[in-house]
């Protein structure tokens, strides 16, 4: 497991999995073969395979040990869950809590959980089946909620929003799978905190929104020791999207939202130094990113 120090900040990398996602040109469909594979934004082997054109991407779950206070940024696909829509997360039996019982975490001493934004890969191990029931995994945590995820991704009130957006409702019955089993028995439990805007969460972690991939995908920063670092959630899938970060993944709800939110977060991730942590790159998992040229370039950290 990686670990990383930040001044009085420890972070934990917990990988469930790394490896093929899909076609590369699926992920990112503004994107062909060569901004893959030429000069310095050559990507493979780590983050792209040439020979199957496919994207090479994690699942994977951050603990962060802040304040004597331990918090876990999202927590992947979970365990036995009917994903229908999305094969590889179909029924798919993950093992977070046994990579987290290695880590030395176990479930009742996790203080925190931020889900930075409420798709299936992202609030997977909120919960666990317990005697026929979905109930919280974590079960002395508060779980931070993007309110306006919440609000739409809430099959009791979000269907009128998602047909404002023109959006695809064939979309919309893997979305309520979603919310069933791993947010409502959060809610139901009383262990969600819904938040907007910004919310701090410590001394050293703030939650800020940056929309576009869903209505309210956020990032978590990280101040202390005057090292920082940004958790950017599903702002990046590849590091191919620094090179040319007006494109977008192929699962931004709203493109242009996306492309400005990405642009904001790596601006400032360059100016001031900060560690960009995605939750999908492969390889070392987090960079420190330099201007170059229309976009940035990555300086690895391992």
């Amino acid at each position: 497991m990686e670990r990383i120090v930040l001044g009085d900040v420890e972070i934990i990398r917990v990988l469930e999995y790394q490896g093929p996602f899909a076609p590369a040109a699926a992920i990112v469909p503004a994107l062909g073969e060569p901004a893959w594979t030429g000069g310095d934004a050559a990507l493979a082997p780590e983050h792209y395979d040439p020979a199957s054109g496919a994207y090479i991407g994690a699942l994977q779950t951050w603990v962060v040990r802040s304040g004597g206070r331990t918090v876990l940024v999202d927590t992947g696909v979970g365990a036995g869950r009917e994903r229908p829509s999305t094969p590889m997360f179909h029924r798919r039996e993950g093992r977070l809590p046994e990579l987290l019982a290695a880590a030395g975490v176990r479930p009742e001493e996790v203080d925190v959980v931020v889900n930075t934004h409420l798709h299936a890969d992202h609030v997977g191990w909120n919960t666990k089946e317990e005697n026929g029931s979905w109930v919280p995994t974590f079960p002395n945590a508060v779980y931070f909620l993007p309110a306006a995820d919440r609000a739409f991704f809430d099959p009791a009130a979000g269907h009128a929003a998602r047909s404002t957006a023109g959006l695809d409702p064939r979309r919309w019955a893997e979305w309520d799978l979603v919310f069933g089993d791993s947010v409502a028995p959060v809610l139901a439990a009383g262990q969600a905190k819904e938040w907007s805007g910004s919310l701090r969460i410590d001394s050293a972690l703030v939650l800020e929104e940056t929309p576009g991939h869903t209505p309210g995908s956020s990032v978590l920063r990280v101040e202390s020791g005057g090292e920082r670092a940004v958790f950017v959630g599903d702002l990046m899938h590849s590091p191919v999207q620094l090179a040319h970060p007006s494109c977008n993944s192929c699962f931004c709800l709203d493109p242009a939202q996306a492309a400005a939110s990405r642009l904001r977060v790596l601006e400032r991730a360059a100016a001031e130094g900060e560690l960009v942590i995605p939750a999908h790159f492969a390889g070392a998992g987090a960079a420190r990113v330099r201007r170059q040229g229309a976009g940035f370039a990555a300086d690895w950290v391992r």
